[in-house]
């Protein structure tokens, strides 16, 4: 799993039947220290994540198809928890 942070939202008028409906996040990946780290890249939001949250991401293809119950998606990271706190 990976921490980021979501930057904001892709908005497309067309895509796939099957990615219909779903909202797809910018996320920054981030270190321990909550630093940014790495490219930015997209991910499917399953939790109603917002701008400025920190979430969770999976970023395994099957893993992630299975969580949105479509195995056949063209579906590789998606967005499965809003980071409450973070104890060192």
């Amino acid at each position: 799993m990976i921490l980021a942070q979501v930057m904001g939202n892709v908005v497309s008028t067309t895509k796939l039947s099957v990615l219909r409906g779903m909202k797809i996040l910018i996320v920054q990946p981030l270190d321990g220290d909550t630093k940014a780290k790495g490219q930015s890249f997209l991910a499917f939001d399953t939790v109603q994540a917002g701008a400025g949250d920190v979430v969770l991401v999976m970023d395994e293809g099957n893993s992630s198809r299975m969580i949105l119950d479509e195995p056949q998606a063209p579906i590789r990271t998606v967005v499965v928890g809003i980071v409450d706190d973070i104890e060192r």
